[in-house]
């Protein structure tokens, strides 16, 4: 490197090796720390054990067992509620009528009816889900955390990304999905979606993480690189705080910023208007459009908030689309936001439509799909401040899992009468956990601690009916 006489840099190196010399100095990532990552992706690669994919979606409040799953139609009406069961391709696997088309293609994901845990309250439980884990410490690093630490991506892409924050007071706290928890902020996701105008359903939407900036130019902000790298290449300046604390993702920005194919990616209007349709013209339809589209380019894992948007005329309360106690001017079994109604119909286009296309192109058997929330809900149901409604119901409740050699039409596990509490099977959060990694040739044992031999990235046992 050599200072001109207008005070820019040149560098001989090209724009890769450059950004992985600075993500070594700048950010305090030793040699070893960065060849490992990449071996580990590489060594899936050349053991047969291929990298698998992730599309994660949160039932945000907490979707009714009784009303989608695990409908209970020989219970009396203030349990069963006002919908029929219709039959899906699986013999003997009902579902709730609001869902046809995932009752269509049964054949393609499997459902668990006996999840379980002991947590009501909405934050304590999303986090105990994001770590996978019914007592999670403080510093636990999500599932998606984990999984693009032990296989990251090898594309010029973020290994996890998350479409549409959590918002409302059920939210957990932002540091249990938004940092990379104990294992640093370089495995946290880049979000998408700060607000509930801000997703690919809204006519302005525009990913903004590609912006420079007016006042700084990208000639410029490549010059700042490696001015940076040269001041830590000084023996003196070794690793300081202000480098430590500096974004993570700059390690990222020059590859990311330089490279069409990941603008093109987050670039959902590239796709034909039928597509669009095909997935629903709502929040969730099109962030799953666009989790489509970045696994396809590379990223591991994409987490999904299922907030479905809202009905004609409804003011925007909250993106706690699930949580249906009749508390927010919408019944359960009303035509709102809020309803089942509303809700559960563009749900079953949308993650249809993902499993539909996931499918056709040949993507299905290399990507996981979830489709879960933080707990059920109540067997009966009850009147709430203002609606009909069912409250929190962590003791039984159904989860669909697809994709990465999971299963297709399967049922696990089984609830009583009421779909009350478990009668058999029981699926703990480390269980469920540890399946979703074992789909994804990622061993639930591996070691995340920083001394390489304590704290697996799971404590549960696979399910191995359902892989």
């Amino acid at each position: 490197m050599r200072e001109t006489s207008d005070g820019r840099f040149e560098n001989s190196l090209s724009r890769r090796a450059a950004m992985q010399v600075g993500a070594i100095g700048a950010f305090g990532l030793s040699l070893e720390k960065l060849l490992a990552s990449d071996a580990q992706a590489l060594n899936q690669k050349s053991s047969g054990q291929s990298p698998k994919s992730c599309i994660f979606i949160h039932q945000y409040g907490g979707l009714s067992q009784l009303d989608s799953w695990d409908m209970k139609p020989a219970a009396p009406s203030e349990i069963r509620g006002p919908y029929q069961s219709i039959e899906t391709a699986t013999p003997g696997f009902q579902v709730c009528e609001l869902m046809p088309r995932l009752a269509k293609i049964s054949e393609k994901y499997a459902v668990i009816r006996s999840m379980t845990h002991h947590m009501s309250q909405h934050d304590k439980a999303n986090s105990m889900l994001l770590a996978g884990r019914s007592k999670p410490a403080e510093d636990d690093p999500s599932f998606g955390a984990m999984v693009s630490k032990l296989s990251p991506s090898l594309e010029s892409i973020p290994a996890h990304v998350w479409l549409q924050k959590y918002g409302g007071g059920s939210a957990p706290p932002e540091h249990t999905y938004l940092t990379g928890g104990r294992l640093g902020m370089a495995y946290a996701p880049m979000l998408i979606g700060e607000s509930h105008t801000d997703n690919p359903a809204s006519s302005d939407f525009r990913v903004r993480a590609f912006d420079t900036g007016d006042s700084v130019s990208l000639k410029r902000l490549e010059e700042r690189w490696q001015l940076l790298q040269t001041l830590q290449s000084f023996p003196e300046s070794k690793s300081s705080s202000a480098f430590e604390s500096l974004d993570i993702y700059q390690q990222q920005s020059f590859d990311l910023l330089h490279s069409s194919d990941a603008k093109s990616a987050f670039d959902i209007n590239q796709e034909k208007p039928s597509t669009r349709d095909r997935y629903g013209r709502n929040p969730l339809g099109q962030n799953l459009l666009l989790a489509r589209r970045l696994i396809e380019s590379g990223v591991r894992l994409v987490n999904v908030v299922a907030w479905t948007g809202l009905a004609a005329g409804e003011k925007f309360v909250s993106l706690e689309t699930w949580d249906m106690h009749g508390n927010a001017n919408v019944g359960i079994f009303e035509n709102g936001w809020n309803g089942l109604p509303f809700a559960l119909p563009r749900t079953d286009i949308a993650v249809a439509a993902l499993l539909e296309d996931l499918s056709e192109r040949g993507l299905l058997d290399s990507t996981l799909v979830v489709l879960i929330g933080e707990f059920g809900r109540t067997p009966v149901i009850s009147k709430g401040a203002k609606r009909v409604g069912r409250d929190h119901w962590p003791q039984c409740y159904s989860a669909m899992v697809a994709g990465a050699g999971i299963q297709g039409g399967t049922v696990y596990g089984e609830s009583d009468s009421r779909a009350a509490y478990v009668k058999s099977s029981p699926v703990t959060l480390e269980d469920f956990t540890a399946t979703l990694f074992k789909a994804m040739n990622i061993n639930p044992a591996s070691r995340l601690s920083p001394n390489g031999f304590t704290i697996p990235a799971s404590d549960g046992s696979p399910i191995a009916e359902l892989l």
